[in-house]
């Protein structure tokens, strides 16, 4: 859609209102044809004026040839609405219409022709002589008034370009539902009844007509490429004209962007640091991109270089770019795809007929639904075991097609082709890549990485309390307490029950003197049936503006908790000013620590608004994804909505981000620290300001299974702060799958237990003393191993790393690892192996895969040397699966019930040799709240290193003194001999060995890891 706030079809639709009296058979197509006719003549208005005698020559020559070849001739009523369109027949492009009828000009040493399709006659017109050579000495037809039908279709009675053997390559040229052979034909397609499922009945000929490349210019770091559309498609509002920007940003990115020529469109304003590019880093590009040559039908490769050469991108199909639908099909390189999100799936997902469509909703996940998320990314894994990623920068609504090909079909209703191809080649390296383009995640608090407890339901600051208590009696591990919408009074934001929830700030005072801390929810409608003066949050948004406002201009009024409601711009230019205003308000009743953005998608009772939405374009596009409930105002705004970044329609799918984005720049004013901002709605680039929770899941063991696709796939989009509502949002847990939720959910990396209103309690400490005993044990695992994962974020922070890894990110050869969606890595070294059903035991025989390497069992270090199979577990209830690889160190600290406790403890290393006793690994530290600590030096960074002779730690930089970082437990997997001696820096230690697992522990000695340390034995 365009940059303002509007499609150019309202435009189009303003000019038409005075075109009433001309004839029906003057088609919607024709008219915008007119409107582009237009721009193309503003654009050229001072050459016209200065050709004007030239041109009333050519006018004379024109209304000579009107006169006897009984060319159509119209005058139009409008505001300067002239009809006309200049297409530049060169020998060049190519450009011809078989269809058109064009007066020849006099006799020139090569043929001239002049095209005037419909002219106003209040406007100076511009005629453009064109060279038709010997080689396009066709007949040109005129384009008619009508819609058209397609009079330029393929020849279909030519079975060559309907003979597509292979179902699998037949792309859908009739997306829409009840497809008939007439339609399909009309649109110029092959039609064939009976197909398979999925299998498309109308499908597009080989030789579909579409855009010609005109002209090719070279750049600094690319090229661009001109296309021009030879005839018009099935869809209104052609853009005729476009320009391919073709940009090699970096040897491993490549930028390409499809735009209108002529026009500008909306464009996604993505508000995160883009790696600037580097002339120096292009040169041994990882790609290579061709395009067609001048004159021929527009289509594009790129292709993997080096010794690995293959195609990883190939266009294919029809090619479209109409105002309100785009399309782009191409060719994958293998069937291994991963992404499109945000949607209840497989890891892998299938291209078997796959459709995946992106319009942010408020919906419990689900399969082949749209969700909350809008995460137009994907990593294909080549079948050398190489990977890319391409993200398809464009917040529309969308629809994303997979088919056994294999290939892609992306389908927009709006902005522009605005493609990043990532070369990798590792899984790893890709979201590196990615990741600078939307933005490496944020670098939460320490306290962040805890264990939180949320209930929706809690009548009074003493319910919430009592589950603080229990929790804390059984030993359990608790970082904060949260709050879901029950503390407002009648839900208005920020507007505190005093009734139910008035020692709010005494509560929240003793989980601070507890080392803990509180977070609250908020949703982003705001009561509009307060009177003036009376309600904060009303009056200083209209003040400033800062509420969506309808079609009309005014503040669009929906339906939320609170009853009628309006809705809050956070792409406003004051809203970070006015969120700070009213949230800092309410802070200083309840200084919360954090914020929960719920409802943000926008989530609207009342579909649409309270009055109803305009019967225009952007409300009922030409084509509608397939979004739940049949509309793009379902259960949200209206699409003609105005947000002060542009139209609803095109901004919807960005107002998770926008509001995550005011809400971090809110809370670092507020706190002064580090923000810890979670959102239910997102799109590309969320990690960058926040956490995701995935929403309102079901307890049950398939919803619990299906979590691990979640949070391994936000991390491949770069949100590393990711957890599902542990033991289910809806529906009352049962102990056995509480307990192995409990299990699996202390290694998400936002760890979360929240449940429904309505349902029974599920805290850890509500079921009795067998549970809390297991998920004590296992939270206390979690709290050890909190400096492995703060130093995987870290990464992730600072150089896009993933933290939480699907097996195959680390083993890309491995072809069983490729839909392993029930184990995942901690980065590249842990293991997680959880049970993920129902037993009628005590224990479960777990089938567990390991990949060709060393594993060590975490809780005992017995190893396990893979070539890369399964191998069965016995898994008591009490238990989750973990193991280390070989050949890697993890930092951990005695854990304690709170962070703040756990972090004044002593540091261990656990060590786990490979083949050749080697083994490495390293560690980050800081305060855990201050902001930027790396920019600031005040942080340490430890390396570790192992070999046959001993463990070693060497500072790397020392910027972070205030905790004296004590080494006091070195365990060491792998070691085959027992020592006879081992020394701490020269000291005798005390040293424990298992000979049947060979394990050696070296304890009781206390060292500073702000200075070298080396441990040593001898046999």
């Amino acid at each position: 859609m365009t940059s303002n706030k509007y499609s150019k079809l309202k435009e189009v639709e303003e000019c038409l209102k005075s075109d009433d009296n001309k004839s029906d058979s003057t088609s919607v197509k024709h008219k915008i044809l007119k409107k582009h006719a237009i721009d193309r003549h503003q654009n050229s208005k001072i050459f016209c004026q200065a050709l004007t005698l030239l041109s009333v020559a050519l006018l004379c020559i024109l209304l000579a040839n009107i006169f006897f070849l009984h060319t159509p001739f119209t005058i139009g009523q409008g505001r300067g609405c002239i009809f006309s369109k200049l297409f530049n027949y060169t020998r060049h492009s190519g450009l011809f219409r078989p269809s058109s009828k064009l007066s020849p000009t006099p006799e020139y040493d090569q043929q001239m022709y002049i095209e005037v399709i419909e002219i106003d006659v209040v406007e100076d017109v511009v005629f453009q002589e064109i060279p038709i050579t010997d080689d396009h000495q066709q007949t040109l037809q005129e384009i008619p008034n009508e819609k058209k039908t397609h009079e330029e279709v393929p020849n279909l009675n030519d079975n060559t370009q309907c003979n597509i053997m292979d179902d699998g390559r037949k792309f859908d040229c009739h997306p829409e539902s009840s497809v008939t052979q007439e339609k399909c034909e009309a649109r110029g397609c092959c039609y064939q009844a009976g197909v398979p499922t999925g299998v498309p009945s109308c499908f597009y000929p080989l030789n579909y007509p579409g855009y010609i490349v005109t002209k090719k210019e070279n750049k600094t770091q690319g090229f661009d490429v001109f296309l021009s559309r030879v005839s018009e498609s099935y869809y209104p509002a052609d853009v005729i004209d476009l320009k391919m920007e073709v940009r090699m940003e970096k040897s491993s990115r490549l930028h390409v962007k499809i735009l209108d020529a002529m026009n500008s469109r909306w464009e996604v304003p993505l508000g995160v640091p883009v790696s600037p590019s580097t002339v120096e880093d292009v040169g041994d590009n990882l790609y290579d991109i061709t395009v067609a040559d001048v004159g021929q039908p527009f289509n594009f490769n790129i292709t993997r270089t080096g010794t690995a050469k293959k195609i990883l991108l190939q266009t294919t199909g029809a090619f479209i770019y109409a105002d309100q639908f785009i399309q782009l099909s191409y060719f994958l390189s293998s069937n291994y795809v991963y992404g499109l999100g945000e949607h209840r799936d497989t890891l892998l997902l299938s291209v078997n007929w796959s459709k995946f469509t992106m319009w942010n909703r408020d919906q419990p996940p689900l399969e082949n639904t749209n969700i909350y998320g809008d995460h137009p990314f994907y990593m294909n894994l080549e079948n050398d075991g190489n990977a890319h990623g391409v993200f398809l920068l464009n917040s529309n609504a969308k629809d994303v097609i997979l088919q056994p090909a294999p290939a892609i079909t992306w389908r927009t209703i709006g902005g522009i082709i605005d493609l990043y191809v990532f070369l990798g080649p590792s899984p790893n390296e890709v979201i590196q890549q990615y990741t600078e383009v939307i933005g490496h995640s944020f670098m939460p608090p320490y306290w962040g990485l805890g264990f939180h407890i949320c209930r929706w339901g809690d009548k009074t600051v003493n319910d919430t309390m009592d589950i603080v208590n229990r929790v804390a009696e059984y030993g359990i591990p608790q970082d904060s307490q949260w709050h879901d919408i029950d503390y407002m009074y009648d839900y208005k934001e920020f507007f505190l029950n005093e009734t139910a929830f008035g020692n709010l700030t005494r509560m929240v005072q003793d989980l601070h003197d507890r080392g803990m801390y509180y977070v609250l929810l908020v949703d982003p409608a705001i009561t509009n049936s307060t009177p003036p003066g009376t309600y904060a949050p009303l009056d200083l948004g209209l003040e400033l503006g800062t509420f969506i406002k309808d079609y009309q201009g005014k503040p669009l009024a929906g339906k939320m908790w609170t009853g009628s409601s309006y809705f809050i711009d956070f792409s406003h230019i004051n809203a970070t000013k006015y969120w700070t205003a009213i949230a800092g308000d309410f802070h200083k009743i309840a200084p919360f620590d954090g914020i929960w953005l719920d409802e943000n998608e926008v989530t609207n009772f009342n579909s649409g608004s309270l009055n109803g939405c305009p019967n225009i374009s952007l409300e009922n596009p030409p084509y509608l994804p397939a979004v739940v409930g049949g509309s793009l105002r379902y259960q949200t705004l209206c699409a003609s909505a105005q947000q002060y970044i542009s139209s609803y329609y095109n901004a919807h799918n960005l107002y998770g981000y926008s509001q995550t984005k005011v809400n971090y720049a809110t809370m670092k004013e507020l706190r002064g620290k580090r923000p810890f901002v979670t959102s239910g709605a997102t799109f590309a680039g969320q990690g960058h300001f926040g956490v995701h929770c995935s929403g309102d899941n079901r307890a049950n063991f398939y919803d619990m299974y299906k979590s691990i696709s979640e949070i391994l796939t936000m991390n491949m989009y770069g949100t590393s702060m990711v957890g599902a509502d542990i033991c289910g949002f809806s529906g009352n847990a049962k102990e056995q799958l509480c307990q192995r939720w409990h299990q699996l959910g202390a290694f998400y990396t936002f760890s979360r237990n929240h449940n429904a209103k309505g349902y029974t309690p599920q805290d850890p400490a509500s079921f009795g003393p067998a549970l809390a005993a297991s998920t004590r044990k296992v939270y206390l695992i979690r709290y050890s191993l909190l400096p492995y994962l703060y130093t995987l974020i870290h990464k992730s922070h600072m150089m896009g790393d993933t933290v939480l890894r699907p097996l195959f990110f680390e083993f890309p050869l491995d072809s069983i690892t490729y839909s392993n969606d029930k184990q995942f890595l901690w980065g590249p070294a842990l293991l997680i192996s959880p049970v993920l059903e129902w037993s009628f035991f005590d224990e479960t025989a777990l089938s567990v895969y390991f990949p060709a390497d060393m594993w060590y069992d975490y809780y005992t270090g017995e190893l396990i040397t893979s070539d890369g199979g399964g191998k069965i577990l016995q898994t008591p209830l009490d238990k989750i699966n973990l193991h280390v690889r070989g050949g890697y160190i993890l930092p951990w600290q005695y854990p304690n019930t709170t962070t703040i406790q756990s972090r004044k403890n002593k540091f261990g290393l656990l060590v786990a040799l490979n083949s050749t006793s080697q083994a490495e690994g390293d560690l980050f530290w800081d305060d855990g709240d201050t902001i930027d600590t790396v920019h600031l030096n005040m942080y340490n960074m430890i390396s570790f290193g192992a070999n046959k002779n001993g463990v070693y730690s060497s500072p790397l930089f020392t910027g972070y003194t205030d905790e004296p970082m004590l080494l006091g437990n070195v365990t060491v997997f792998g070691l085959q001999q027992q020592p006879s001696t081992v020394t701490v820096n020269g000291q005798s230690a005390f040293f424990n060995y298992n000979l049947e697992y060979k394990v050696l522990y070296v304890t009781s000695f206390s060292s500073t890891l702000l200075k070298p340390i080396q441990i040593l034995w001898t046999f």
